[in-house]
């Protein structure tokens, strides 16, 4: 998940952390991907989201989160 202030500007970086993962075999969440773009028209003066359409996404991005680490996760020893 990534904001800027700018149209795609988190777009970029994203992409290239997800190179960096493949590189080093690592596990990200392929999807849902967030990308908030022109972040300080969705935050109040208070750093507060108050855009409801982003919040349904970092919702859905979470919740992703939880599963992907169900699904992963290593059983105990013993």
């Amino acid at each position: 998940m990534g904001a800027s202030i700018g149209g795609i500007g988190t777009a970029r970086a994203l992409y290239h952390l997800r190179q960096m993962m493949v590189f080093l075999n690592m596990f990200p969440v392929n999807e849902p991907e967030v990308m908030i773009g022109n972040a300080a028209d969705r935050f109040d003066a208070n750093g507060n989201l108050t855009d409801d359409i982003t919040k349904d996404y970092i919702r859905k991005l979470l919740q992703a989160h939880v599963e992907w680490t169900s699904r992963i996760q290593k059983p105990a020893p013993g």
